[in-house]
């Protein structure tokens, strides 16, 4: 059964953090406040937990098309290949805010998705998910978590989150009410901008 954290964003807990960073590390997985709906997430390195992500979601490891969650951009390198300037100045100007950027995956990429072309980056604009992956060290992969209501798609209360979740994560940060909107996703792996799915975030910033 997961444990229901309590972190809050003005100043969050270095003692929270590092003991939900630690359960990420060992395998875990977590439910976590973004500055958009809450995310769904495990180390990026542990296959382990990749793999349990999966299931969960219903899909194979292979295929699955999800978030690496960055607290800035100065690890973009570890994971995207060199970009131009024109793309590197849309992303300084979205980030840290409500956008997924699909771009041109390089050759060290964690060994989970060593045959993906393209991954997809968000930097948060959430000082509880910003603090979380950087206690981790690494990005956190991230989906959304969806709800079967036919009028609301995202659930936004912490603690209904955690009634419906408990028994299939670690732990569920709560961080206040969620958004009900995701993340705009914009592709630049082609180099020409395309929108894919609008969400929070407005296009105009192409």
């Amino acid at each position: 059964m997961a444990e229901l954290i309590k972190i809050y964003e003005e100043n969050p807990n270095p003692r929270e953090v590092a003991k939900v960073a630690d359960v990420l590390r060992k395998g875990g997985l977590i439910i976590y406040p973004t500055d958009t709906v809450y995310g769904l997430g495990c180390d990026i390195t542990n296959t382990r937990a990749l793999e349990k992500l999966a299931r969960i979601k219903g899909i194979k490891l292979a295929k699955a098309n999800w978030s690496f969650v960055c607290a800035d951009l100065s690890n973009l390198s570890d994971f995207v290949r060199q970009i131009d300037s024109a793309t590197f100045k849309i992303l300084k100007r979205a980030l840290p805010g409500p956008y997924t950027f699909i771009l041109p995956g390089n050759n060290n990429l964690p060994k989970d998705f060593k045959k993906r072309k393209t991954v997809g980056i968000r930097v948060p604009d959430n000082e509880i998910a910003k603090a979380l992956v950087l206690e981790l060290g690494n990005p956190i992969v991230s989906t959304s978590i969806y709800d079967e209501d036919d009028i609301l798609e995202y659930t936004t209360d912490p603690e209904l989150i955690f009634e419906k979740w408990q028994n299939q994560v670690d732990i569920v940060v709560d961080g206040g009410y969620g958004g009900n909107v995701a993340s705009t996703v914009i592709d630049l792996s082609s180099g020409i901008p395309e929108v894919v799915r609008e969400g929070k975030g407005s296009a105009d910033i192409l």
